[in-house]
């Protein structure tokens, strides 16, 4: 009977150990589950189940189910939620120096931002996040961003000139599109598709993923193929949270966090392979071709204080980057 007993005392205490080691973290984005941050998102908690042997669980909240961008960030930072997959505009917020990326026609393509990103400049950046007390695991995509607006097309930058213009909470995007001459203003994103409905705002600018998730072809007219800015995602941790991890289970949680960069990655590339036919169907005029250095020029005004800003070495080296 001794005996029994000391083997259900032991099953229980083995089973109750098992139980104590699954722990289940919230992870928060502001887009559908079928946009580039959702596919980020459920290839990461895909990635920590497997690679944890389901000692860890994620569970997402899309939809800024969490809060906007910059609430979740805070929330991670102090620690009310463990995880979040951002987008790069509001990162700046909390990290200053990541606002280099935002700034207008600093990156040729998408591939010259993935060779930024997957480099010496990205892991350097990743880690000033540290300082704010969250760690920044990888870097995904939201993808090369595009204008729309319900006014006009826009070809030529005096097009530009008095549209109001929303814009993430990035106070380079403000500058690049005030150099413009647009009428400009951020806009937490979960705001954003009632603020075109009611004419608050005539346009945005967002990746083409982005742009089909949010229905915006719903509210807006034209659809204009810029280019203008390249923006990252990010997966941020809260640095308690990962602190209390084994060694194991920290680089665990950094390569499936890479495994969600490269989803986020491959959904906006296939977005923007393949959306613009679809934005067309739903109605919007698509102008496919911009002419990129005069656009470049016309928000050259705003350099000046930006490369003072970031360093224009430093805006040079991520240019020169091949």
């Amino acid at each position: 009977m001794a005996a029994l007993a000391a083997s259900a005392l032991l099953l229980f205490s083995v089973d109750g150990a098992q139980a104590q080691q699954a722990r289940t973290l919230k992870l928060g984005h502001i887009l559908g589950s079928d946009s580039q941050l959702g596919a980020g998102a459920a290839a990461f908690a895909d990635e920590v189940a497997k690679r944890t042997s389901g000692r860890y669980k994620i569970e997402l909240y899309p939809n800024a189910a969490l809060g906007g961008e910059v609430e979740a960030i805070k929330a991670v930072q102090l620690g009310t939620i463990e995880l979040t997959f951002v987008t790069g505009a509001p990162m700046l917020n909390f990290v200053p120096d990541v606002g280099v990326f935002g700034i207008p026609f600093l990156f040729r393509d998408a591939g010259h931002a993935h060779r930024v990103f997957d480099g010496d400049i990205g892991q350097e950046y990743l880690e000033k996040f540290r300082a704010q007390d969250m760690v920044a695991l990888a870097w995904g995509e939201n993808g090369m961003r595009h204008i729309t607006n319900a006014k006009r097309a826009i070809s030529a930058p005096e097009d530009v000139k008095g549209l109001k213009l929303r814009v993430p909470q990035s106070e380079v995007m403000v500058a690049g599109f005030k150099a413009l001459g647009a009428d400009v203003a951020p806009l937490p994103f979960p705001e954003l598709y009632n603020a075109l409905q009611s004419g608050q705002f005539d346009g945005q600018e967002n990746p083409i993923a982005t742009i089909l998730s949010a229905k915006f072809a719903q509210v807006q007219k034209h659809l204009t193929l810029s280019a203008h800015s390249y923006d990252p995602a990010a997966f941020l941790m809260s640095i308690d949270t990962f602190e209390d991890m084994s060694d194991e289970d920290k680089a665990a949680f950094v390569e499936a966090a890479k495994a969600g960069g490269k989803a986020s990655r491959k959904a906006a590339a296939d977005a923007q392979a393949n959306g613009v036919k679809t934005l067309r169907e739903q109605g919007l005029q698509v102008v496919t071709e911009i002419d990129r250095a005069a656009f470049a020029k016309a928000v050259a005004p705003a350099m000046p204080d930006l490369e003072r800003k970031f360093g224009a070495a430093q805006v040079e080296r991520i240019r020169n980057v091949q």
